[in-house]
């Protein structure tokens, strides 16, 4: 639980950077923001210190000079695609992305649609952006995307695309998700913006990798798992360096693409202002790190998560062998095993003692507490409020549920949900606690705990329902679970 990330310098250092980059290039820069801009978790996890909103904090300091334009592509609407830590689909994330921008002051005006060709559902979701006040654009397909330099950069490659009207210096292109199409867009706007006599410039904003760390360094090997089902991989940007003989990490798609991107700039613009994709980016989280030990720890704990993530994944058919196998991998070369995590030995212990589903949970100061499943409790649910009694300091034999409050809604969920499961979920155990803790004092003060448990870590020995993983999740838990179903039945809900 140890800080390692002074988030007060990135916030002051990074929105410095961006004002010196917009200075650079003249009258706009269109700045491509990579990853989540105002819940990033895994920054969170991996940066003990950075908050999953500093990035959002950050363009707060320049909300006088920023206007944002979401990005979202036009098939994923119509396959329905779902962002798997929300639940929701990105054309509900680019609603939920607007009224939260919005709430924070933040011009947000625009969205495009990218890969457009008036897609049933597409069309319904941009009748419905227009009917609320939204601008909304259209950018095309364009034949043999990226390799056709000359065909892009024409009146009928970008020339195609419908132009962005945008008000401000600095316009942060963001997306509900990977895919969406953010650095063509940019890449369009600044061929408009070109034709309109406007000088514009362009940058990238990837927390990840951390382009000033090793490249095997445990925060930058958690990025790679964090994407192994993108095939990403870290990479020594040689164009960086060839132009000045320091050793820098991105990532291959980058690297891959930047000779294309130089071209387009230099058609676009002239000549190129970049020399490496390094170039392009302006993150700084890089210099805010104040504990590379704590950081180093950190980032290995999330590694062994998403291995386990990977291989619940696969059982559910929501993943594939590789995602696993690759970061297995990964685990090796950073000589990292599952026993390296803290939760799980004594979860599974728990298990085998009792011969059913059971869980623990590791609190700040390394105490690790259990929980077995019950007729009363489900695994999970007896594991919290063991670890809210403890932190409270209430006594093992202590009650802190009246029985008056358990029995009505075991009632509801048998007899009138239909449940065969009469077992507390823990959102249902919370709501029974704070109902106990208007008339319980002791159970008032095991309420209060709650917040204690933020970036605590916990596993369970199977894998737990959709109510349970949302739960855990808003409480801040870092779970993990056992790549196993409890039953064998096929319909799970």
């Amino acid at each position: 639980m140890r800080i390692g990330f002074d988030n007060e310098k990135y916030l002051e250092l990074q929105s410095q950077h961006i004002r010196d980059r917009i200075a650079k290039f003249g009258d706009k820069l269109y700045l491509e923001f990579g990853g989540k801009l105002f819940d990033d978790y895994h920054a969170s996890r991996v940066l003990p210190g950075f908050k999953p909103d500093s990035k959002l904090q950050m363009l707060m300091q320049l909300k006088d000079e920023a206007e944002i334009v979401i990005v979202i592509n036009a098939d994923d609407i119509e396959k329905n695609k779902v962002r798997g830590d929300l639940g929701i689909t990105y054309d509900l994330d680019v609603l939920r992305l607007i009224d939260v921008f919005r709430s924070r002051g933040l011009c947000v005006n625009s969205v495009v649609l990218t890969r457009y060709s008036e897609q049933p559902t597409a069309l319904k979701f941009e009748k419905h952006l227009t009917e609320n006040g939204v601008n909304v654009y259209h950018h095309y397909s364009i034949p043999n995307y990226p390799t056709d330099v000359d065909l892009i950069v024409s009146d009928d490659g970008y020339g195609k695309n419908d132009y962005i009207e945008t008000t401000r210096r600095l316009v942060v292109i963001t997306a509900p998700g990977p895919g969406s199409g953010k650095m063509a867009v940019c890449l369009s706007q600044l061929y408009h913006e070109h034709k309109h006599g406007i000088k514009a410039g362009y940058a990238k904003f990837e927390t990840f990798p951390i382009w000033n760390l090793p490249l095997k360094h445990p925060v930058n090997v958690a990025y790679e798992a964090a994407t192994a089902d993108l095939n990403d991989v870290n990479m020594i940007d040689p164009f960086h360096l060839e132009a000045y003989n320091i050793t820098t990490v991105n990532y291959n798609r980058d690297i891959e693409i930047f000779p294309v991107l130089n071209t387009m700039f230099e058609l676009i613009l002239g000549e190129s202002p970049y020399k490496s994709p390094t170039d392009m980016g302006v993150n700084m989280a890089g210099n805010c790190i104040i504990d590379d030990e704590a950081v180093c720890y950190a980032a290995n704990q999330e590694i062994i998560r998403r291995y386990y993530t990977a291989l619940s994944n696969q059982i559910k058919g929501d993943g594939s062998p590789d995602e696993a196998y690759k970061i297995s991998l990964l685990m090796k070369q950073n000589k990292l095993s599952t026993s390296d995590r803290a939760v799980i030995a004594p979860a599974l212990k728990k298990a085998e003692l009792t011969g059913a589903p059971a869980a623990a949970i590791e609190l700040s100061d390394g105490t690790i507490i259990t929980g077995k499943t019950s007729n009363l409790l489900g695994a999970c649910s007896a594991m919290l409020l063991n670890a809210l009694k403890t932190l409270a300091r209430i006594p093992e034999e202590v009650d802190i549920l009246d029985a008056a409050v358990i029995e009505p809604i075991q009632k509801l969920k048998v007899e009138t949900f239909g449940s065969k499961n009469p077992r507390l979920h823990t959102d249902e155990i919370l709501i029974a606690l704070s109902m106990s803790a208007v008339t319980n004092p002791t159970a008032r003060v095991a309420m209060e705990q709650l917040p204690k448990l933020r970036g605590t870590d916990a596993h369970a020995t199977v894998i737990l329902s959709e109510t349970d993983n949302h739960t855990l999740k808003k409480l801040g838990i870092h779970l993990t679970t056992e790549p196993v179903y409890e039953t064998e039945r096929l319909y799970r809900k």
